[in-house]
């Protein structure tokens, strides 16, 4: 290792070289490699960390530019995987660091192989389910994971280590209703407090893997950077009751096919449907406003039609959805996850 690359850092005195040749040896797993997990991959890799694993299942759009950092022109214009292009800057902006991109969509079926090596996962993710599915997978495998999210100019940060911590779902129980949590796609983000967040998330991530435990704030923080508001709420008391189903019950409820969404592509209509795995209820006034800024809305009792680009959402009272102009699951959930939220 080139000690002087990190020279500034190892002066620090939360580091040292110590420090430094425990990050050398460590290895983090990002999930979603989008506008918190790209620069939650380049701080870690500027930080020395050694193996880092980027997964991610889209891919770079000029939309994205604005605020995922890794990303240039040319890879939107390409249309390369985001973890691809991720990997490719990272490799000149550390080559120590050894990158491996996977573009997948993570699911029940494949998470837990995703992060079984790691010693800390990062939420990259833009969605409660996929949130809610890490929980479950490294609760069950003791992996500590940092949780965090960002929409508009709020976000939120949790630092959790299974079975020390509350996880999860001992601070929110249940996902929220589908349609009724803003997403960037319907409420917009700026990118100040897209670096807040992985900010504080690669900060907690270096006194875990440094093994500074003691340092980590243990709470939830809430930012509005446009209103000037934080809060540090203290959840500790969450846990130890019985009654969170994941780490205290064991009962690891998205990590089956039961849960997750059920996903149908509709034979020769190009058209995939997206069925959530609770019943919900869908104020279409509500999705509707959401939806205004970003496409064409329309709806009556019955559904709810938006257009985007070359895709049409078909949205039911009980949040199932058609989407058409793509017969591609992955795609499908992507927009479904984008737009309609949870």
């Amino acid at each position: 290792m080139n000690f002087e690359r990190y020279s500034r850092q190892i002066l620090f005195s939360g580091i040292s070289k110590a420090g430094q040749e425990r990050l050398a040896q460590s290895h983090v797993v990002i999930i979603g490699c989008g506008a918190l997990g790209a620069m939650q991959a380049e701080m870690l890799a500027r930080a020395g960390i050694g193996r880092l694993r980027l997964v991610d299942r889209d891919f770079v759009e000029e939309s994205n530019l604005q605020r995922q950092v890794l990303f240039e022109e040319q890879d939107a214009a390409e249309r390369l995987p985001k973890t691809v292009a991720a990997a490719t800057r990272i490799s000149r902006l550390n080559s120590e660091a050894q990158v491996e991109a996977i573009v997948k969509d993570v699911n029940y079926s494949n998470v837990e192989n995703l992060i079984g090596d790691a010693d800390l996962i990062l939420d990259g993710t833009d969605n409660f389910e996929a949130r809610f599915l890490l929980n479950d997978a490294a609760v069950k495998l003791n992996k500590p994971w940092i949780y965090g999210a960002a929409v508009g100019a709020y976000g939120v940060q949790m630092t959790i280590r299974p079975h020390e911590t509350p996880c999860l779902r001992c601070v929110f129980p249940d996902l929220p209703a589908p349609g009724t949590s803003p997403t960037c796609d319907t409420a917009g983000v700026i990118l100040p407090v897209v670096a807040t967040i992985a900010s504080y998330q690669v900060s907690e991530a270096l006194k875990l893997l440094t093994g500074q435990i003691e340092k980590l704030h243990s709470s939830l923080l809430q930012f509005d950077l446009w209103e000037n508001q934080f809060a540090k709420l203290k959840v500790e008391g969450l846990r130890g009751q019985g009654h969170c189903r994941t780490c205290e019950q064991g009962q690891y409820d998205f990590l089956t096919s039961r849960t997750g969404q059920l996903v149908t592509t509709l034979c020769g209509r190009n058209a995939v449907q997206i069925t959530p795995a609770t019943d919900s209820k869908i104020d279409f006034m509500d999705l509707a406003e959401q939806l205004r800024g970003a496409g064409e809305v329309s709806y009556n009792r019955y559904l709810l039609k938006f257009k985007t680009g070359e895709h049409e959402i078909t949205v039911f009272p009980d949040a199932r959805s058609i989407i058409k102009g793509t017969d591609d699951p992955y795609v499908a959930r992507s927009l479904y996850a984008r737009f309609i939220g949870a």
